[in-house]
């Protein structure tokens, strides 16, 4: 029986390059010039701070971060900022956290969609991926370009059809 299988992963290694690449980048950088910033990317943590002098640095460190992800094909709706808060030094600092694997809800979400749809495949919720399943892989090839339009914020990769 046909199918596949619904993931979000983020190459966290691709990640990792494209935070090096930023820092490369600002600290070339005539406004940077003398600032004090810094880009802590923690992978276990699944999670990047960004911390600078005033919310106009967070906002461009943000903004290279982002544009260094499309550049090393790391979609930027994995990453989730977080509210910008005071740190200590008349500082500010921002917590950017890593989307990795899809949540129950999306899942739930997911499933759903799918069933609406009233095709003839079934959905199943395996920990934090989604595995499609049918006869006709013309109807899963129209359940991935629904779920491809359902928009979800979220960076979806479909593997394993078979």
């Amino acid at each position: 029986m046909p199918s596949f299988d619904i993931v979000s992963k983020i190459d966290l290694q691709e990640l990792d390059n494209a935070v090096n690449s930023v820092l490369r980048e600002l600290t070339n950088r005539y406004d940077f010039k003398g600032a004090k910033f810094s880009i802590d990317y923690q992978p276990k943590e699944e999670k990047i701070i960004l911390a600078a002098e005033d919310e106009y640095k967070i906002g461009q460190i943000g903004d290279s971060l982002k544009a260094f992800c499309v550049k090393r094909s790391v979609d930027p709706k994995a990453l989730d900022f977080q509210k910008e808060e005071q740190a200590s030094g008349n500082s500010i600092r921002q917590e950017v956290k890593l989307k990795n694997g899809i949540e129950q809800e999306i899942a739930k979400k997911i499933t759903k969609r799918i069933k609406e749809l009233k095709l003839k495949v079934q959905a199943s919720i395996r920990g934090d991926e989604v595995r499609v399943e049918g006869k006709k892989r013309d109807d899963l090839q129209n359940a991935m370009t629904e779920i491809k339009a359902a928009n979800l914020d979220l960076p979806l990769q479909f593997i394993n059809f078979r």
